[in-house]
């Protein structure tokens, strides 16, 4: 049931130790991407693989400020790793090579009062977005409370991206119990023409799409229009990434919040559109509970979800939360394969 949604109020964890080495079909990802955190190799470029491994695979090695909850990452002109993810005033952190990673404080360090009618007083914000655009930073970002859609999504930008410069920007767009949709888990994506949209959603009716006026960040019009959904089912947590003349529709089915008992999977369907219809790799609509599963607990990864992509030198590079055999959220990072028909894996 939509009200049943819960989230985890969750802070950066204390910094873990490397996550469990990664099986063979992962040599690859753990050659490009473990590297000395003090002098960091350039990542080099890979020939994209074809085929899928047998199994899934685990995260690739990272080490350092590693707790995280639905991260976001960007990667800067000057080749740093910005990781925003929830926290109290959104947690930040960094990374030279993008393995061994550094706390490096909060977006607004002096607090956000204008989120707090939305999250009953709590600093705790949810779910960012990070990208980079036009020389600047934008972040958007969740204000709420558990199980609840009166929630709201906001815009920062930065000229840097670092703790203490973010500008508030406004109010994007907000949900109250009138509304069958839940305004949180925001992502932007900017299309091949140059137009702006923000997808968004958690339960409730599903994942939704707004378009944004690209001179602002806000929203342009009164539209609003549903892009998947599972008939009220556990959907959250749309990200959208072009990749050739598809865009792909990323999103989570099922719980989260749950430590090692979650059951978050990562599940995938494509278009032509960035509005649209999106469907899974046997067809189905991701508007009527369609999506091709990619990724899934196995071992000691559990409930692998609320995912991002960024476009790196090396390869597509997928980032999430999972949650160890402990209960502790932790950043999971994998590169992605394309088959023959363009359907992506993780490896």
């Amino acid at each position: 049931m939509p009200g049943s949604h819960m989230r985890r109020r969750v802070l950066l964890a204390v910094p873990v130790a490397a996550v469990v080495a990664v099986m063979s079909a992962v040599a690859m990802h753990a050659q490009a991407a473990v590297r000395p955190p003090a002098a960091a190799a350039p990542i080099i470029a890979l020939a994209t693989p074809t085929t899928p491994p047998g199994s899934y695979p685990n995260p690739g090695p990272v080490s350092g400020a590693t707790g995280t909850h639905d991260p976001t990452m960007v990667k800067t002109p000057g080749g740093t790793y910005i990781v925003a993810q929830t926290g109290n005033n959104i947690a930040l952190t960094t990374s030279t090579d993008r393995t061994a990673f550094r706390a490096a404080g909060a977006a607004f360090p002096n607090g956000a009062p204008w989120t707090t009618t939305y999250t009953g007083g709590s600093a705790n914000l949810w779910a960012p977005d990070i990208s980079y655009h036009n020389g600047q930073y934008y972040l958007y970002y969740s204000a709420s409370t558990f199980g609840s859609n009166r929630s709201a999504i906001f815009l920062a930008t930065s000229p840097t991206g670092a703790s203490g410069t973010w500008t508030n920007r406004g109010l994007v767009i907000a949900s109250s119990s009138s509304n069958n949709y839940n305004a949180i888990d925001p992502n932007l994506i900017v299309d091949a023409n140059g137009r702006w949209w923000l997808n968004f959603g958690s339960f409730w009716s599903g994942l939704q799409q707004i378009a944004l006026n690209p001179s602002t960040g806000l929203r342009a019009d009164n539209s609003i229009r549903l892009i998947a959904g599972r008939n009220g089912g556990a959907i959250e947590a749309p990200h959208m990434f072009k990749r050739g003349s598809y865009y792909y529709l990323w999103v989570s089915f099922d719980r989260c919040c749950q430590g090692a008992a979650s059951t978050y999977r990562i599940m995938v369907g494509r278009s032509t559109s960035p509005n649209g219809p999106f469907v899974d790799r046997s067809g189905k609509a991701m508007n009527s509970g369609g999506g091709t599963q990619v990724l899934a607990g196995h071992g000691s990864v559990h409930g692998p979800g609320h995912q991002a992509v960024i476009a790196d030198s090396d390869a597509d590079v997928l980032v999430y939360h999972y949650y160890a055999d402990n209960g502790a959220s932790r950043l999971g990072i994998n590169l992605l394969g394309y088959d023959s028909t363009g359907w992506p894996f993780a490896y």
